[in-house]
């Protein structure tokens, strides 16, 4: 199941955040990669405040009903965030997560979404319809770093129904 983020999911999602940075992520980065991308874990108020902001944080929930990942979407159609927890990896979380952020952005009028993509996270963006821009090399903390700029256009086809429960 996918609903949108309730007050009280803020911790879950921090623990989920940094779970995946510093359990996936080392499939494809270094550890010094890993760690300078670990020291931007997102702080559970963070959570908090984008939710108060209407950004939309989408999850999908565990067979126990438990957030196991999520997607944030901002409302320019940046899609900010795609993580997954490392023991729900390759269960079709993060795909349906991705599809859902584009119902979501053509019901609100979106003509296209964007992300910058990990290396981990390209292969779910692209089943899910982005085009990589090109790759872009940078620094976190002094750690040199990759990930793609990548982007959807949204078709103005009648937008698929949203599976989101919302709450």
């Amino acid at each position: 199941m996918i609903r949108t983020f309730e007050p009280g999911d803020e911790h879950a999602l921090r623990e989920i955040h940094l779970a995946s940075i510093t359990r996936v992520g080392p499939l494809a980065y270094s550890p010094a990669q890993v760690a300078a991308w670990a020291g931007r874990t997102r702080e559970a108020w963070e959570w908090l405040e984008w939710h108060s902001f209407g950004d939309r944080i989408t999850i999908a929930l565990g067979d126990d009903g438990m957030p196991v990942a999520f997607a944030l979407l901002e409302a320019d159609g940046h899609l900010d965030m795609l993580y997954c927890h490392p023991g729900h990896i390759r269960q079709g979380h993060a795909l349906r997560l991705v599809k859902e952020a584009s119902a979501y952005g053509r019901a609100q009028g979106l003509s296209m979404l964007y992300t910058e993509a990990s290396e981990l996270a390209r292969p779910v963006f692209e089943a899910g319809g982005y085009e990589v821009e090109h790759r872009q090399d940078f620094a976190l903390d002094g750690v040199p770093i990759h990930n793609y700029a990548m982007c959807k256009v949204l078709s103005l086809a009648p937008a698929p129904e949203l599976t989101t429960l919302v709450r």
